[in-house]
């Protein structure tokens, strides 16, 4: 279950951030989530829920949002911007597997859906991360 993994990682990031601004409570964890992780969004949240009851009186009444982030590709060569939503009807199941656990595989199974370079940049959409924390001393 990567997204376990995931939410296990934003919990401990959360609390070591805490600790170093001093915070003895974590109120809200603002989350970003990109579309080329592919993360099955009731899992991540469920497992962001278990996770959190375990770690005591810091994230006792944590609120965390969650905020989606569609993917933006551009091309090199010929500028053409798409998203991986555009890209995944062209992928085999494999391959848009890889992508959900490394989204930098996505060099390697795509192309400009214009004039089918390799050169492009995934310029939004890619990884999770933590886009805030708000806490109390």
């Amino acid at each position: 279950m990567h997204e376990w993994a995931l939410a296990e990682s934003i919990v401990v990031a959360a609390i070591e951030a805490a600790e170093k601004e001093k915070l003895k409570i974590i109120t809200e964890i603002k989350i970003g989530l990109g579309e080329l992780q592919q993360i099955e969004l009731d899992i991540f949240e469920f497992a962001l829920g278990e996770i959190v009851k375990v770690q005591g009186d810091m994230l006792k009444d944590v609120k965390i949002h969650i905020k989606l982030e569609q993917s933006s590709l551009v091309c090199n060569n010929c500028g053409h911007e798409w998203t991986f939503y555009d890209m995944k009807k062209k992928l085999n199941e494999d391959e848009s597997e890889a992508i959900h656990f490394i989204p930098e595989v996505a060099f390697v199974h795509s192309r400009c859906l214009k004039c089918g370079s390799p050169d492009f940049e995934i310029t939004k959409g890619r990884g999770v991360s933590i886009l805030s924390i708000k806490g109390k001393k």
